[in-house]
């Protein structure tokens, strides 16, 4: 049976908008390339989706003469306007955009481990708002958090995790109850990271790849035909739990001591450096394991390839991903140096071919990818079929 006439017409609407997200500002002539619309149809659309405040007139196209054919159409930027948060142990970091993801502020702020719960909830919440007030924004549609920890499959609901500080779970519920407009989203950090390396950094050319994330402490982000994975329990990629030979024990269900984490988080990483005699000072909030690493010599960097392969090969020998990013801020530390050798090491240990490189966007890859989350989810429930 064919569509009705008010159906099609929200399809082509659906699939002008989707075009406009992934490609950009258009001309009306491109959209009827890209979508093989008829030019009346096409222009009917355009008229639709103007008339709905959801697309406006941007620029002109140098390619063309000036005149209608020339207009380029762009998803109107102040339709909506989001937030992303980094939260760490540490402290949060803050980015308020429009809906194009253009940043119109940022800011950060440090929160001590004696802060105590509802302090530091204030804290982070007071900076959301201050945030969004420099930028001049009145209302946030949409709220994205990059967290450490697990994240419930079924609630989307950071899971209470031992080691982890209290006011990251009430800080959740505290944005919603002070934002109550806007829409919250929470996703494992790690897994965030992965989205903005595989959208604009390290793995833009690949659609199964796993991210190893080498910052204050580790963890792994799946990606598998272009879909990340979060296992049964949210839980893929728990790495820093990986029972790992050279840690003197075994890793428990309340904490990862004697698991790959003693291999590879930023702790270990400074131990084995001291013993390398390398020296070096961390930049801001980064771990001091990114300031050794860019310090390292041969010898320490090689001993942490050792240690790195370990954790890298057993990833690919389950997953066989073709390619393992070294992420997070000691993973763009590193380079191509630390890259190549880990890579050296594990084709040695795996007959799976695997192509190791190092994170393009370091530390600020969670908030990144919190913000590319925050725009896919407004801009899907802002032009979803009325």
């Amino acid at each position: 049976m064919p569509a009705s006439p008010s159906t099609a017409r929200a399809i082509n609407d659906r699939l002008a908008l989707r075009l406009l997200q992934r490609e950009g500002p258009l001309t009306a002539g491109r959209l009827k390339e890209l979508t093989g619309l008829s030019r009346p149809t096409v222009a009917d659309l355009v008229e639709r989706l103007i008339a709905a405040d959801l697309i406006e007139v941007v620029g002109e196209s140098g390619e063309q003469r000036r005149g209608p054919n020339a207009k380029v159409y762009g998803i109107v930027a102040d339709l909506a306007h989001l937030a992303a948060l980094d939260i760490r142990t540490e402290g949060v970091s803050v980015v308020v955009s429009d809906l194009l993801g253009r940043v119109l502020s940022e800011a950060s702020v440090p929160i001590g481990d004696d802060a105590g719960t509802g302090p530091a909830v204030e804290q982070a919440v007071a900076l959301v708002e201050r945030t969004a007030k420099e930028a001049g924004v009145d209302r946030l549609h949409t709220v994205a958090i990059g967290a450490p920890g697990l994240i419930d499959p079924v609630t989307g609901e950071l899971r209470n995790s031992t080691g982890l500080p209290a006011w990251h779970r009430r800080l959740v519920a505290a944005l919603q109850e002070r934002l109550p407009e806007a829409r919250v989203h929470v996703e494992n950090e790690t897994n965030l990271a992965a989205l903005a390396e595989q959208r604009e950094g390290a793995a833009a050319d690949r659609d199964t790849f796993v991210l190893l994330w080498l910052g204050h402490g580790t963890g792994a982000a799946v990606v598998l035909d272009g879909a990340l994975r979060r296992g049964a329990s949210g839980g893929t990629g728990e790495i820093g739990f990986l029972p790992v030979p050279g840690t003197g024990g075994l890793p428990s269900a309340t904490g990862c001591d004697g698991g790959f984490h003693s291999l590879a988080g930023s702790a270990a990483i400074a131990e084995l450096a001291g013993e390398h005699g390398v020296t070096g000072a961390a930049e801001g909030a980064e771990p001091v394991a990114a300031a050794l690493v860019r310090a390292g010599t041969d010898g320490f960097l090689d001993a942490l390839a050792d240690r790195l392969a370990v954790g890298v090969s057993s990833v690919v020998a389950v997953l066989d991903p073709g390619c393992v990013v070294l992420g997070g801020e000691v993973g763009q530390a590193g380079g191509d140096g630390l890259a190549a050798r880990v890579e050296q090491r594990v084709r040695r240990m795996s007959p799976l071919p695997t192509e190791v490189r190092h994170s393009v966007l370091g530390g600020g890859a969670v908030l990144r990818g919190a913000l590319l989350t925050a725009r896919d989810r407004a801009q899907d429930d802002l032009f979803a079929p009325r």
